[in-house]
């Protein structure tokens, strides 16, 4: 435990929060999470539940509950922010829903800390500058994989860390006490190649997934599928070229060979299929499970919507993102029914 503790603030008792915040309250850190009324009382009720026994350095076979005595959980900002102030905050919810926490941000913009930003993409930290300032907001990147089986209450179901860009004061205090609470964190310089590098991984097999009602395992043993992402790749690997970014591992993560893989001949495919298909085990991609659940909501234009976006900037050709974003959007908003791509990879293809 680091010395002397951090007051943090999470936003969200989901896997993510759940997990980092979860993780340093057990090292010792006061963590308040300010959640939705319905949810806080629960939390409230029966506290967190980790699942950390698949990390042996835990020492842990069972799943730790932290009692609801050991932490606060608010059911608005407003009334988080009264046990301020705060060291850091944690910000891990769904891209699409930061639009609306900022909006309840935004009054209280001179009550919060710093914010370590833990979204998918490469918007996300530019609209929270907007309300408190870039000097108050910190890029960061999980590359480990959490399930969450309820609120408060998650499983680590794959160990790899979490990227805090070197761009505040307290980032290197953060990663010291993320790495006393076993989070396996690490500093990165530049921002935008943490990130960029970050979004690559969330790339592949995902929109093509949703739209294919395929698993990534069955998107991959195509060579047809393969070289579609892999130019979809390459697309995104030409945007970062030409804002001069980047390609960085991750903790855990080879982006590198993932950006080899993309420029790579097709006779590759086998080798890289093995690990593309098998890395996130057996589980959908997040693009899928939102899509396939009917909520009506997609994180897709925050990330290929993301690369068609720097890719019109810096004069970049980008049609596979454009298409993969597009036909996402339309299916997400029911403008294109779920069937009409439903395991149809030559009607998909044949859009290119």
């Amino acid at each position: 435990m680091s010395n002397p503790p951090l007051k943090i603030l999470s936003f969200g008792a989901g896997a993510i929060g759940t997990y980092i915040g979860g993780s340093l309250a057990l090292d010792g850190h006061e963590v308040i999470f300010v959640e939705r009324p319905n949810i806080a009382e629960a939390l409230n009720a029966r506290g967190l539940r980790l699942d950390l026994s698949l990390d042996s350095r835990r020492n842990t076979s069972a799943s730790d509950l932290i009692p609801p005595a050991d932490l606060v959980f608010a059911d608005s900002l407003a009334k988080a922010l009264d046990y301020g102030p705060f060291d850091i905050a944690l910000f891990a919810l769904k891209s699409y829903d930061t639009e609306i926490a900022l909006e309840d941000i935004a009054p209280l913009a001179e009550k919060m800390p710093p914010v370590l930003c833990l979204q998918n993409g490469v918007d996300n930290e530019p609209a929270i500058a907007e309300i408190l300032g870039p000097e108050n907001v910190i890029a960061g990147t999980v590359t480990s994989a959490i399930g969450r089986r309820d609120a408060g209450d998650i499983v680590l179901e794959k160990l790899r860390g979490i990227g805090v860009a070197n761009e505040h004061p307290i980032a290197e205090r953060l990663v010291k006490a993320m790495n006393a609470a076993f989070l396996n964190a690490k500093l990165y310089e530049r921002a935008a190649d943490m990130k960029w590098s970050k979004m690559l991984t969330n790339l592949v097999g995902n929109a093509t997934s949703a739209i294919l009602d395929m698993s990534p395992a069955e998107l991959f043993a195509s060579n047809d599928i393969y070289a579609f992402e892999m130019k979809m790749l390459q697309e995104s690997l030409a945007v970062m070229d030409a804002q001069n970014i980047n390609v960085v591992n991750l903790p855990g993560t080879p982006v590198k060979a993932l950006a080899l893989a993309a420029k790579g001949p097709l006779w590759l495919r086998p080798l890289a299929a093995k690990k593309l298909g098998g890395g996130r085990g057996g589980k959908m991609p997040s693009f899928h499970i939102d899509l396939h659940s009917g909520r009506g909501k997609s994180e897709v234009d925050y990330l290929n919507g993301a690369v068609v976006r720097a890719g019109e900037k810096t004069k970049v050709a980008t049609p596979i993102n454009a298409l993969l974003n597009y036909t996402l959007l339309a299916m997400t908003n029911a403008e294109i029914p779920l069937e009409e791509y439903a395991k149809k990879t030559e009607k998909l293809l044949g859009q290119v």
